[in-house]
């Protein structure tokens, strides 16, 4: 008997706006204030790169706004072993379907596709949303304040990304009734924390608490 083919793995698409004090993580400045704000969301992103890379669930890619060589990124150095691309123009849906779009359709690759703005994302928990898009169309990893941190597709899907709320408490349960619409079965991740407001800091792991403080 020949042997069934080896699933394809997904490729891993972190997407991050450079760390600029008075531009990043911006509602928790009154908390620490903007060089604070900024050493922590450094500290996320490079969090996020080292769980994908440790997950070991497919190649990583860093989608970056602005892009790589932009003043912007100046003193931050991209880690071994990830590829670095550019978001492009367009609100965070237009560029989200456009990656989601090259990979899938460009690449024949499925994708997970995920933020640096929750340290509970970790190798696990990449890992298993990789293993269960081996089993469904989609996979979406919820957070408390009602949006998602990863969605993994096997299809361009531009149906998930336009005209949406972005940044609201609807954010996961319209994606949800999308991808019910376009016939996908999903698998839903537990619900996890992300560290967007002061109240978040609470669910920040201690090896990124001992950051700046104003």
């Amino acid at each position: 008997m020949n042997a069934a083919p080896s699933p394809i793995r997904p490729r891993l698409l972190v997407f991050a706006k450079a760390p600029v004090a008075g531009h990043a993580k911006t509602r928790l400045i009154p908390a620490l204030g903007a060089e604070g704000a900024a050493a922590l969301a450094r500290a996320m992103l490079d969090h996020t790169l080292a769980q994908a890379l440790a997950s070991q669930a497919g190649e990583v890619e860093l989608c970056m706004s602005p892009a790589r060589g932009d003043a912007a990124w100046n003193g931050w150095r991209l880690p071994a072993g990830i590829a670095p691309t550019d978001q492009g123009n367009g609100d965070l849906g237009a560029r989200m379907a456009r990656a989601v779009q090259r990979v899938t359709t460009g690449q024949q690759q499925p994708v997970l596709l995920f933020g640096t703005d929750c340290p509970a994302l970790d190798a696990a928990a990449i890992r298993a949303a990789a293993d269960a898009l081996q089993q469904h169309d989609a996979v979406l990893v919820p957070v408390a304040d009602g949006g998602y941190v990863l969605i993994g597709l096997k299809h361009p899907s531009p149906e998930l990304f336009s005209d949406m709320a972005w940044s609201t408490s609807t954010v996961a349960a319209q994606t949800l009734r999308r991808l019910d619409r376009l016939g996908r079965s999903t698998w839903i991740g537990p619900t996890l924390c992300d560290i967007d407001e002061a109240t978040d800091l609470v669910h920040l792991p201690t090896s990124l608490t001992a950051l700046p403080r104003p």
